[in-house]
Parts: structure tokens; sequence; C-alpha cells
């Protein structure tokens, strides 16, 4: 059984390449259905002969374009997406994702750490009165953040690291400086000054995540193919909640060695060891990005990147489809020159207005609130009034994690902006309920230091906060990543990318040291700040980003170029897929106004 796909195919992928040339080619392909018999499971293609379109016959208008989705799927079909395909491709993203699961342990089981005797013993501030230690607000919220401080430093500074010498090697690299950090913090001894030396490891470790952080999700936006480019990129996120989930189980495994043990907090810090030598082991099986070597002119060695990538042979025509492509985006990228910060001010190019969007995607999604609760999760609940907060914070990671697992069919299945929409509106039901019982109905009698607590209003907000946590998993916390990862051109991406990152590690900072602040003087009406933002980011979507479902990184770029208005983006077609009868101008205009635009 045979395909037949009709439609136009231009000699360049840049909008201005497409407007100077006046000749346009008519193809029609054959693709053979039948896989059994294709040798190594290659797409079998005819192109038939070359015919120029005359500019009056008016047939050309009636000419019917497959669309985005029919051509997916007749690559699926000649490439032959086997479950064993399909396998190696997620087994080589998820090697470059767990890269995330750094973030995520650290995220996991720092707030914990607060709560152990030893811990405190060897970091806190000792009190004369009660002759106890604890922590000040001001050392809980430094300790916290200081990871997130040194990461965002070491995103902007690491940044050109992946265009230099290759993705593989820069995050290889700053692997080696993670665990240098490690090793400062796992060698504190008892001493007054301690929580100095804490403070510079986690510096360090951070530093280096920074690298890893502003790395991963560019190489997994370059791996992945177009079809599984939003799942693949979510697996970063996957592995970010992992790394929570873990990192809390280790919370409650080590919290009940004896308080005159250090390995209550040293255990914790010392898997950081073993995570950081998984990701060096695991790197060095993933090929490097065709997109880097093609910018390096290693053309062959990119062939056989896609080649490994696909399963499919490297003469294989959707291979060197897919390889024109990039060699022709990459070209276009070269004469207008090497990305510098000067370019990320550029309006023309639409660069400036994609870096003011992911640097806004990854603020809003700061100010969801989600670090919030997993940062200080025990934390909340302990004052909520349960007995032991570890076990809630462990099945809060559970709802994460388990959650995330459900977001990658989310995130391939729906568009973009319809998730991160009914994603923010949903929280912010979620973050308002939360608020008022936590301000209005927990504390008995009004809040105050020894004031009992309402049980079922604490039940009430443990499962308000789970539903938040679960919707927060399959919106933005991994499209905020998938967006950012696919929008910006190669030559500034690595810029960009390390940009929005830095930008997402220094709201993470201030709000990871302020909390301990804001919560001992507003307590649960914290909530309230969260809930506004959230309603902002509903409004910020719809106006301000795009659709970019099932389109390929250069037809990313194609879409920005064209001024298509965000809420009509949906309806944008590639060039060569574009009949006679598509409206450009229909996407670029809007006379409707105010709120009619949500409908």
């Amino acid at each position: 059984m045979n395909i037949e796909l009709t439609g136009t195919t231009s000699n360049a992928s840049t909008k201005n390449n497409h407007q100077s040339t006046e000749n346009t080619n008519s193809c029609s392909v054959s693709v053979d259905e039948d896989l059994n018999t294709q040798k190594n499971h290659s797409s079998s293609f005819v192109i038939k002969s070359e015919e120029v379109f005359d500019e009056n016959d008016s047939n050309q208008n009636n000419i019917q374009l497959p669309t985005n989705e029919d051509l997916l799927f007749a690559e699926s079909q000649a490439r032959g997406n086997r479950f064993t395909d399909l396998f190696g491709m997620v087994i080589i993203c998820l090697l470059i994702a767990f890269g995330g699961f750094l973030f995520g342990f650290d995220l996991g089981y720092i707030g914990g750490m607060f709560g152990m005797a030893n811990f405190k013993q060897y970091f806190g501030t000792f009190h004369k009165s009660t002759q106890k230690y604890y922590f000040t607000n001001a050392k809980t919220g430094i300790i916290v953040s200081i990871f997130n401080i040194g990461a965002c430093f070491g995103g902007i500074i690491l940044s050109g690291l992946p265009n230099k010498y290759g993705r593989k090697f820069a995050l290889s690299s700053v692997c080696i400086i993670y665990v240098i950090g490690v090793l400062i913090q796992i060698t504190c001894t008892k001493h007054k000054h301690a929580w100095i030396q804490l403070l510079i490891g986690r510096l360090v470790s951070g530093f280096g995540f920074g690298g890893v952080g502003s790395t991963a999700p560019m190489m997994l936006a370059e791996t992945a193919p177009a079809r599984l480019r939003s799942m693949c990129v979510s697996f970063y996120q996957l592995m970010v909640t992992f790394g929570v989930f873990i990192g809390k189980c280790c919370n409650l495994g080590t919290k009940n060695y004896p308080d005159s043990s250090s390995a209550q907090w040293r255990i914790q810090i010392g898997l950081c060891f073993l995570w950081a030598l998984l990701m060096m082991t695991g790197i060095t099986f993933v090929p490097e990005s065709a997109r880097y070597l093609v910018q390096k002119d290693r053309i062959e060695d990119a062939r056989k990147t896609l080649s490994i990538l696909n399963k499919v042979p490297g003469d294989d025509v959707l291979l060197q489809r897919e390889l024109d492509i990039i060699v022709s985006a990459i070209e276009s990228e070269k004469l207008a020159g090497k990305g510098t910060y000067k370019d990320l001010l550029s309006t023309k190019t639409k660069v400036f207005q994609r870096m003011v969007m992911g640097i806004m995607l990854q603020t809003l999604q700061q100010f969801t609130g989600a670090n919030y609760f997993l940062y200080y999760g025990t934390i909340v609940f302990k004052a909520v009034g349960l007995k032991d907060s570890y076990k809630t914070s462990v099945i809060i990671g559970i709802v994460n994690f388990g959650s995330t697992f459900f977001s990658l069919f989310v995130v391939h299945r729906y568009g973009r902006r319809q998730v991160l929409l009914t994603g923010a509106a949903c929280m912010a039901v979620c973050m308002i309920i939360y608020a008022v019982i936590g301000s209005k109905k927990l504390y008995i009698g009004g809040y105050s230091a020894d004031a009992a607590t309402s049980k079922s209003a604490g039940d009430v907000m443990i499962a308000f906060t789970c539903i938040y946590i679960f919707i927060y998993s399959i919106s933005w916390a991994p499209l905020a990543f998938v967006v950012c990862a696919e929008s910006f051109p190669l030559n500034v991406k690595s810029l960009c990318v390390s940009i929005n990152m830095g930008t997402h590690l220094m709201w993470a900072s201030i709000i990871s040291f302020f909390t301990p602040f804001i919560t001992g003087a507003i307590h649960f009406s914290y909530g309230y700040v969260f809930f506004g933002c959230l309603v902002f980011s509903v409004f910020y979507v719809f106006f301000f980003v795009p659709e970019t479902k099932n389109l390929t990184l250069e037809e990313v770029n194609d879409l920005w170029m064209d001024d298509v208005v965000p809420w009509k983006s949906a309806n944008w077609v590639p060039y060569a897929r574009r009949g006679g009868n598509y409206n450009e101008e229909a996407l670029k205009n809007t006379n409707t106004k105010g709120f009619k635009k949500f409908f």
C-alpha cells in the first residue's frame, strides 16, 4: 500500500529564503508502508520529475497539502516506530535528563535536614537559655538558597562550554565541579564556623549544577525528534521530581539514626557522589548533538548521530531530509554571525521577544509557589499539626513524581498553551482554598506560637496541596522548560537558555531565602501572593506565548518571524505545507478587542 503526499517544498528553511526563491518545486512522494519488506527498516522514497508551476495556473490553489500531523505520522510509519526504536531514543534522552536529578535531590533532602538533631548541632546556633541548637530564619534561608545562587552564576558563566567544546564535554566537566562542592560539604567537622564550610560547598556544587541545568534541556531539545520533543524534554522535569522523591525518602530513612551520629546528614550528602558518577558514566553513551556537529562542519559525524538516534542507515532518505534542514538552518544562522549578548536585544530577529518570554515563563513558574512546598514541606506540615511531617513530605514526593509520568502524555497530546493556561487556572483555585483555610480556619482561636490546630482544616490543606502538586507536575513544571528549550535560534540558544535557567535559579534562591521570614510574618496568608501570580500567569500565557506543538526547531523560528499573534498560533502552518488558500495575514492581525480574545 502506498501513501501519496503531494506538496510544495522550498529551497530554504527560513522565511527570507522563501521570499527570495521564485521557483517552487512540486514533488510527489511515495512512502512504502510495508515495513516488513524494507531492509533495515529504511523508508522507500520515489522523487518524481521536477516541474515548475505556471504562475497563471489556477489549479495551484486547489492543491491539497498534507497537514503537519500528516507528515509527522507518515514519517513515523516510514521509519518503523517499533518499541525498540522508541526505547533507544527514550534511554538516550533519560541519560541526558539525569542532570535534573541532581537538582531534584537537593530540593528534596535539604529542607528535611533542618529538623535533624545532629545537623543542628553541627551547623545551628546554640540557644543559651533553652540549652538547645536551632536555626535562625536567616541561616535557614541562606543555607537553602546558596545552592541556587551558585547555580545561577554557573549557568551564565559556563554557558559558553556547550558551543565551544560540545554538549557532552560540557555536561561531564561541570559534574566534576559539582563533585568538588560535595567533597567540601561532606568533610565538615564540628566547630563554630562549620556552617560557613557547608555554605561554600553548596555554593560550588550549585555552580557546577548551573552548567548542567543550562546544557541538558538544550541538548534534549536538539536530540529528540519533533514528534517526541515535548515528551523527551519533559524527562528533565521527570528526573527533577524523581530526585525530590529520593531526597525525601532519604530524610525519612536517616532521621532514625542516633542524634549523636553525623550519618543523619552525611549519608544524604555522600549520595551526591553516586549521582554525579552515574551522570558522567551515562553521558559517555550519548551521541553528540547533531546540530552542534553541523555547526562545527562535521557533517558525517552529524549523520552518524542521526542514524543512531533514529535507528536507520546513514543513507536513509528521511535522515538526509532532516540533515538538510539542520544544515540549511545553521548556514542561515552563520550568515547572521556568531551569537553575542548584543544579539539578544535584536527585535528584528525576534530574539529579544523570545528571551523576554523565556524569562517570564521561568519567573512565573517559580511564583506558582511549588518550591514553597518542596523546600519547606516538612516545616509546613509540622505547622499544620502533623506529628511525623517527614512521612507527609514523602507522600508529596510520590504525588510529584508519579504525576510527572502522566505529564509525559499530557505535554505530548495537548498543546503547550492549552496545558499552561489550564494548569495556572486550576492551581490558582487550589492555592486560594489553601490560603483561606490556613489563614482563617486552621488555628483554633487565632494564631499564636502554641495555638491548637484543627485537624479537619489541616487535612483539607494537605489534600489541596496534593492536588496542586499534581497539576503543577503535569503543566508548568515540564512545559516552562520545554517552551524555553525549543524557542531560540541555534546561534544564541546557549546564551538564551543559560539566561532563562539563571532566571529560574535566581527566583528560586530569592523565594527559598525569604520564605522563612514571610511565613514567620504572615503564615499561610503567603498563599494569597502565589494566587495573584497564578492569575497573572493565565493572562501572560494567553497574550504572549505561541503554540509550538509538533513543529521542528527550525519551524519554531519561522513561526516567530511570521509575527503570528499567540492566540492564533495553533493555526499556523509551516511554509512547505501551505496551500493556495492559506491566509497568512489573518494570523497576524485581530479585530477582536479586550476579553473577547479569550473566546
